[in-house]
């Protein structure tokens, strides 16, 4: 998220990178149990077709998810937003225009029965190759 280490926020932790050049267009973090969810939305909205979506959470990445919220992680590829619940570890690579469910996406339940860590279930790893976007040059 910056070049500071263990520089996330509690809630859901959000890069937006540029789907050609690979920049980073702008990095956010989202309380989900004490902020408004209206900022999440407000952030998600206007993301440009193409534009890649890196999403990992940490703490609550749910409690203050909505259906509107859902259905915008959903457009971006998530085929598990609507299981995300309480606690639960959950990471994300999605883009804006993406035609099916992305292969880059990862969930742990948290539960008492099978949690790594007191409360709190394993953290998630994710790894694998973004395919790069070219510019189409006939537009």
């Amino acid at each position: 998220m910056s070049s500071v280490q263990n520089n996330v926020g509690r809630g859901l932790n959000i890069a937006l990178v540029n789907g050609v050049s690979g920049e980073v267009i702008e990095a956010k973090a989202f309380d989900m149990w004490d902020g408004d969810v209206s900022e999440l939305l407000n952030f998600l909205r206007p993301i440009h077709e193409g534009t890649i979506v890196l999403l990992a959470s940490f703490d609550d990445p749910a409690t203050k998810m909505t259906e509107e919220a859902r259905k915008m992680f959903l457009e971006l590829g998530s085929s598990v937003v609507k299981e995300v619940a309480f606690r639960d570890s959950w990471v994300l690579v999605g883009a804006k225009g993406v035609l099916d469910k992305t292969p880059f996406e990862q969930l742990i339940k948290n539960s008492k029965n099978s949690n790594k860590y007191e409360g709190w279930p394993e953290a998630v790893e994710l790894e694998g190759c973004v395919p790069q976007r070219t510019l189409d040059t006939t537009e």
